[in-house]
């Protein structure tokens, strides 16, 4: 995006998301439900020793891609065994990937880690904290249930169940002003037809 794009989207209010460290998300180990972060999506393989590039989603690149760091992958356990960066991509090599064809199967997928003790900023969430929150209007009229997260690109969408069926709600500011993940609770202040139930097609 250009320089004139960028502050463009800033100055509207659709493009100032609700500050969220990571993108988070909830996996299941051993019967517990265990914290988790997105720390980068698998590429395209490189060379023919099983290296894959990576897209970082991770401001500590250095710390969980370290040596002998634990990743989650499709409920598969990755070890590090090394990265690098070149051509400024970032590079990684896992234990027991010793291919380009093992490499190429792992594309697409995302990489998890241990989410435990990370630091959370003022104004920042991971999907855990926001899953099962009450969503209320700025009343308080009960709206939904906050069932899901989705992270694309321009912007993650709250998914929120409604007495209608599913919603899907942007998670800026200008939609969701209040989150108070320990009362329960977020506030959801809608533009006309953001909740509506959409009528069946004739």
């Amino acid at each position: 995006m250009s320089t004139a794009g960028r502050a463009d989207a800033e100055q509207h209010p659709f493009f100032r998301p609700v500050r969220r460290r990571g993108r988070g998300g909830s996996v299941f180990q051993g019967g517990r439900v265990a914290d988790q972060v997105i720390v980068g999506t698998v590429g395209r393989a490189h060379g023919l020793r099983g290296q894959v590039t990576v897209r970082p989603r991770t401001d500590s690149v250095e710390d969980r891609f370290a040596l002998g760091a634990s990743l989650t992958a499709n409920g598969r356990t990755l070890t590090v065994s090394g990265y690098s960066w070149q051509q400024g991509r970032l590079v990684v090599a896992f234990a027991g990937v010793g291919d380009r064809t093992a490499a190429e199967a792992l594309r697409g997928i995302d990489l998890w880690a241990d989410g435990a003790g990370e630091a959370v900023e003022d104004g920042e969430f991971h999907d855990t904290q926001l899953i099962g929150l009450t969503a209320v209007d700025p009343s308080g009229e009960r709206l939904g249930e906050v069932v899901a997260v989705q992270h694309h690109p321009a912007q993650d969408l709250l998914v929120v169940r409604t007495p209608s069926g599913e919603r899907l709600v942007p998670f800026v500011e200008a939609l969701v002003p209040e989150v108070d993940p320990g009362a329960g609770r977020l506030v959801i202040d809608p533009i006309p037809g953001l909740l509506d139930e959409v009528p069946d097609a004739d």
